[in-house]
């Protein structure tokens, strides 16, 4: 945001009300500390507010991240889970990350899927992939897991991306893998998303769905809303005053 330099205090010839002093007249000690006390609090608010704005805009450029979401919802899905976050499979971009969170959690193991790039991932993101835990795999095609491989599946940032061509395919694959059932982070219509990064990263814009556009299509591919579970995940953030920057579904695996 530009803005025109600010003239300064002491230069006479830019405060028109100067020339009408009488020459002969000396200003105030108290006037003249008064402003520039004055100029001085005019200066730090205005580079305040513009620090503000531009932290502002930084955040909104940068967009909501489910995938952060899930990390902050996980003791609330403990709540709601209990045993079933026994062995835990997350699917979407920076999986690493929450696998990571996930593993440090007492009796839990974790599995990732990455389904886009890891190229800018750190040491600790490769050894989970040297490993075995992380995979890079395309979620439009079939998941490389047996039925039930997992008591719970939790996926987020990845669906945004995909057409209902091959939500076909990954919604009955989530399903699939999962024993127990599988939870789905989305963002809301109207959030705002990198667009240069999605485009290089994911070939396409996010496409942001209502609740009910969601609701219609799981009802659509024979996905039932695991209402236990969604009950006890809204009781649980109540209690820790937490509230989703993403919808969440909870939904019940094909038996």
């Amino acid at each position: 945001m530009s803005r025109r330099p600010s003239r300064r205090f002491g230069d006479g010839a830019n405060i028109p009300f100067m020339g009408s002093l009488h020459p002969k007249a000396r200003s105030s000690p108290i006037l003249s500390v008064g402003l520039v006390l004055v100029g001085a609090f005019l200066i730090i608010g205005y580079l305040y507010s513009g620090s503000s704005s531009q932290d502002a805009v930084s955040k909104l450029e940068g967009g909501v991240s489910c995938t952060l979401e899930v990390q902050k919802a996980l003791p609330i899905l403990k709540k709601a889970y209990g045993d079933s976050m026994r062995k835990v499979l997350h699917v979407g971009p920076d999986t690493c990350s929450v696998v990571s969170a996930l593993l440090k959690e007492e009796d839990t193991e974790a599995w990732g899927v990455e389904p886009y790039d890891l190229e800018d991932a750190d040491s600790n993101c490769k050894s989970l992939v040297h490993r075995g835990i992380v995979r890079l795999a395309d979620i439009k095609f079939p998941l490389p897991y047996r039925p039930k491989s997992f008591s719970l599946v939790i996926v987020s940032d990845a669906l945004d991306y995909l057409s209902p061509k091959y939500l076909n395919r990954s919604l009955p694959e989530l399903a699939r893998v999962s024993a127990e059932g599988f939870v789905v982070f989305a963002g809301y219509p109207g959030q705002h998303r990198a667009k240069v990064a999605e485009l290089s990263k994911f070939g396409r814009p996010a496409k942001l769905r209502s609740s009910s556009w969601w609701i219609r299509y799981f009802v659509q591919t024979s996905l039932e809303e695991n209402e236990a579970a969604t009950k006890k995940f809204e009781q649980a953030a109540t209690k820790r005053l937490y509230k989703p920057a993403c919808q969440v579904f909870h939904l019940k695996s094909y038996h």
